[in-house]
């Protein structure tokens, strides 16, 4: 039985969230919360095996409940959030603050007609993820900041400064807030395109909004791709998948499609590093990280066959230890680390000054 608490002002909406679950015998409301506060006591006290977050609440917001959550008492969190654009923020800050995934509230047209299918299994998934103390939360100092754990690499291999052509970065569950951190990490004058798959499972309006979160969170130049740009036009930028959109690379032009999606992913990490393995060799980087699944161990590895250097995200710091596992299992990573010295090796690849 899972054991779910419903965190949300609209008493119209918790009723729909109610006659939602209902249907499976597997998940069970144990509580409800109309305010942020009350999130937070109701989960000390009935300690759910999973939470569906608002993030407009009075009080304290659906943000800060989610900090206090986490800092506290750590609990797989969805959240369940409108497309307006302030509570599109709102929510992207709630994955980085350690929030599992995102699903959109119902909108009143055809698309609900499977919404509340896909609010159960969403629930399912979500509780299954193994959750820890944030680090964001532990800002205020209530939670003590454990000593880091030693990232391993299968092998060491020594990286030769040169100058890379492209960066192809995938992630899913838990991408945004250590997506945040590799480009924060980052110098602030790396001249090398980073290419991004981040798997965002909500509308194209959820998803459209990632990119301004993004450059707001990083101070970076972070844009969606357009089809048949030049890979060289780029330089220097942030370069995200759109909604619905596989992007790969050809003839050193980015490229978009909408064909079949792989591993039930569209945009799919493999696509993207399949294609960048082929155009740019060992002029290329591949970084895979958090995630569910396994989209993207197969396209790391074939770059890895063709001369990049690889890296996948270790398991202290991933929010789910999916992908990168199934890499590190393949010997598709060259090097195994957290965000932070991944970004310090990708600027060890890439001096400042080094050019294509």
């Amino acid at each position: 039985m899972t054991r779910v608490l419903i965190v949300e002002d609209s008493a119209t909406m918790r009723h729909h969230l109610r006659e939602a679950l209902a249907p499976d015998p597997q998940l069970e409301v144990v509580g409800e919360a109309p305010d942020g506060e009350r999130a937070v006591q109701m989960t000390a006290r009935l300690r759910p095996d999973v939470i569906t977050m608002d993030m407009m609440l009075p009080g304290i917001s659906g943000l800060a409940a989610t900090e206090q959550i986490m800092a506290e008492h750590p609990t797989p969190i969805l959240v369940v959030s409108s497309a307006d654009r302030e509570e599109l923020f709102s929510t992207y800050n709630a994955l980085a603050a350690g929030a599992v995934d995102v699903m959109e509230k119902p909108r009143g047209d055809d698309s609900d007609a499977d919404w509340a299918v896909r609010l159960r299994t969403s629930l399912r998934l979500v509780a299954r993820i193994r959750v820890i103390t944030h680090p964001r939360a532990r800002l205020d100092g209530r939670v003590a900041t454990p000593p880091p754990r030693p990232a391993t690499a299968p092998v060491p291999v020594p990286i030769t400064p040169g100058a890379l052509a492209v960066v192809a970065v995938g992630a899913s569950t838990g991408g945004p807030g250590v997506l945040t951190e590799l480009l924060r990490s980052l110098p602030p004058n790396f001249p090398a395109p980073v290419l991004i798959v981040q798997h965002i499972a909500a509308s194209e309006q959820f998803a459209v909004a990632f990119s301004d979160w993004l450059g707001g969170q990083t101070g970076r130049d972070v844009r969606y791709a357009v089809d048949g740009t030049l890979v060289s036009r780029v330089a220097g930028q942030i370069v995200l998948a759109p909604p619905d959109r596989h992007l790969f690379v050809r003839d050193r032009m980015l490229r978009l499609s909408t064909d079949p999606p792989r591993h039930s992913c569209r945009p799919s990490v493999d696509v993207l590093f399949e294609s960048v393995a082929d155009e740019f060799g060992p002029s290329a980087a591949g970084c895979l990280l958090t995630g569910m699944g396994r989209d993207g161990a197969a396209g790391l590895l074939r770059m890895r066959d063709r001369g990049a250097v690889t890296f996948a995200q270790d398991e202290a710091s991933c929010t789910v230890y999916g992908m990168p596992r199934e890499a590190a299992l393949l010997g598709a990573a060259t090097h195994v680390l957290p965000p932070v010295r991944i970004a310090a090796r990708l600027a060890e690849l890439h001096p400042p000054g080094v050019r294509r």
